[in-house]
């Protein structure tokens, strides 16, 4: 099957990267133009996943797309001369279902680096990266050899492993003996500055409210300066108001709203989002932590001091951070290069 033009010319026993670019960016123009059975998947994954409506799926599609253009992939790749220097590896893929195709990307540098992919989904999110590797290889039929999904990682000579602070541990002894990647909770943070426009605090909502907040770069917490006005926030987010008519978020927004209520803890309340003031970095669902600081230095200071928990910061602010500092309404849009925890997967696949 031809997709897009795109004509089958990959040699999967040698490595050549501009045929690798031209099977992945004739994906992106798939998912950028979602049609037939793509489409359906899209309208119908909400029926095995509640959090995964249509809008939050084909925001992650369209995502993926625009990640997968020839440009980016070919500036991308550029940086890597090494990789497919090596010999293939089974590369074990465990990967997260927080989040629509969060685990795409590992998929893809697996692939794009000459390796074989063993991929162990979640189970709140198996029907979509199956679809989109099936479009792979009708663009490509050679990489149906290159990767099988299942139930238990078995023969792996190298793991990237995405999870929770707990199950890390657990990854840590199984994977420990082998090349792995393994990645624990993390959070976004905005720091605002006061000097925000009404645009750009309605761009945070996109950060905040995009994917119901379930992603690690979605923005948990924000730094405000003392005597932050929060009036401003509030309106310019208010257009967000829809998302708790998903029942599932109403009933998170509602829980914690009564716990506050009962222990008198201070917070303040727009009708869907809760904002307490708080030094953790997570937060529940439907609540936004916020933590004063006194000057840019000492904002600075308290994020870097939470520098490996922390996925990406979201400001105007001229700062100095090891995080990825990203504009507002940019948080869940990363680039092809913008690797989870700052390691960069495709040095670590390369270097196998």
């Amino acid at each position: 099957m031809l997709l897009w033009g795109y004509k089958p010319t990959i040699n999967m026993s040698k490595f050549i990267p501009q045929q690798y670019i031209n099977a992945f960016s004739a994906l992106g123009q798939q998912l950028n133009h979602p049609e037939g059975e793509l489409r359906s998947l899209i309208q119908s994954e909400h029926l095995y996943n509640p959090w995964f409506t249509q809008q939050s799926v084909l925001d992650a599609v369209m995502a993926i797309g625009a990640m997968l253009s020839e440009e980016n992939l070919a500036q991308w790749l550029s940086r890597y001369p090494e990789a497919g220097a090596n010999p293939s590896k089974k590369v074990g893929l465990i990967l997260a279902g927080n989040i629509p195709l969060v685990g795409f990307h590992d998929v893809l540098c697996v692939l794009i680096s000459g390796h074989e992919a063993l991929i162990k989904t979640s189970a709140q999110d198996t029907r979509l990266i199956k679809y989109v590797l099936q479009l792979l290889t009708e663009i490509e039929p050679d990489f149906a050899g290159k990767y099988q999904f299942v139930e238990r990682l078995a023969g792996f000579e190298a793991v990237i492993a995405t999870g929770s602070n707990n199950t890390s541990r657990y990854f840590e002894f199984y994977f420990g003996k082998v090349p792995h990647i393994i990645r624990k909770n993390r959070n976004s943070v905005a720091l605002l500055t006061g000097n925000e426009t009404t645009a750009q605090l309605h761009q945070l909502g996109n950060d905040i409210f995009e994917y119901f907040g379930l992603g690690c770069r979605n923005v948990s917490k924000m730094m405000v300066p003392e005597g932050y006005d929060f009036v401003p926030f509030f309106e310019s987010i208010e257009s967000y108001n829809e998302i708790s008519n998903h029942h599932k978020y109403h009933n998170n927004y509602d829980y914690n709203k009564s716990i506050y209520l009962v222990n008198k803890d201070k917070h303040l309340d727009n009708g869907f989002l809760l904002v307490k003031e708080d030094t953790g970095l997570t937060s529940p669902l439907a609540v936004l932590h916020y933590e004063t600081y006194t000057d840019l230095a000492d904002a600075e200071q308290k994020l870097q001091a939470q520098t490996d928990n922390i996925q990406c910061v979201v400001t105007i602010a001229n700062v100095n951070l090891n995080n990825q500092v990203v504009g507002f309404g940019q948080s869940q849009h990363p680039a092809v290069w913008d690797y989870a925890d700052g390691v960069d997967t495709m040095r670590f696949l390369a270097a196998l």
